[in-house]
């Protein structure tokens, strides 16, 4: 495998300093993930055309600084720990997918699943994310500049949601106790997902989101969604149901 150093590029403990790129051209992606797996904490790195493969930076688990030079295909940065990753195009299905901790950022637009499962850490989409964006949510931050697909927020348990564009069909359908915030237009809501008062809390803590995925957008200008929490218990009146 042939790495080239990149005296320009950004690292993790400062403006600059040696980035490590590895060339898809001549490795594989076995080879680029074994060579991050093994990195030292505060190192940068950058993929060369990466030209949509599957499964780039996956498990990732210390400070590492990772650009992904072009567009990602399936799960690229899935269950992320501490690292920063930053997709320089479009990202397949399944970005960021159970991530835990760390930044992860998609330059352009994001396929379905963004974000499913993940625990923590925040995830940034500067372009639209397909359907199921977020889907059972387990306490990450997800914030996308544009819009959303349907069934967004599916089962999403913890964590926040925030689309500055619109949202599809079936919105937060069958929620938790996740938080979702929309600037635009939700074509249609899902079970027991409805729209909810905005406190001064709320507008604080959406403040805080957008502020870290550095969009430049006022909070007033969302609506608020959540659970009715109609779904949580059983009811005699629905024992034929069951």
């Amino acid at each position: 495998m042939a790495a080239v150093t990149d005296p320009q590029a950004p690292t993790v403990g400062g403006p600059v300093a040696t980035a490590t790129t590895i060339d898809l051209r001549s490795a594989s992606v076995r080879e680029v993930n074994s060579a991050l797996h093994a990195a030292a904490a505060g190192t940068a790195w950058r993929i060369a055309h990466p030209d949509g493969a599957h499964n780039l930076a996956v498990g990732l688990d210390a400070e590492l600084d990772v650009v992904v030079a072009g567009h990602s295909g399936y799960y690229c940065a899935g269950m992320n720990q501490h690292a920063t990753v930053t997709i320089d195009g479009n990202a397949g299905v399944g970005v960021a997918e159970n991530m835990m901790s760390g930044t992860v950022r998609v330059r352009g637009n994001a396929s379905q699943s963004a974000g499913a499962t993940a625990h923590g850490g925040l995830l940034v989409i500067d372009g639209d994310a397909a359907a199921r964006c977020g889907i059972s949510m387990k306490g990450v931050d997800i914030v996308v500049r544009g819009s959303v697909g349907h069934m967004s927020a599916f089962m999403a348990q913890a964590g926040r949601l925030v689309v500055c564009g619109d949202a599809g069909d079936s919105l937060g359908d069958s929620i938790y106790e996740a938080r979702v915030y929309v600037k635009g237009a939700v074509r249609s809501l899902g079970a027991d997902c409805v729209e909810k008062e905005m406190r001064a809390e709320h507008l604080a803590e959406l403040a805080r989101l957008l502020r870290a995925a550095g969009v430049d957008a006022d909070p007033a200008g969302f609506r608020r969604y959540g659970s009715a929490r109609r779904l949580y218990h059983f009811t005699t009146r629905n024992s034929h149901a069951y």
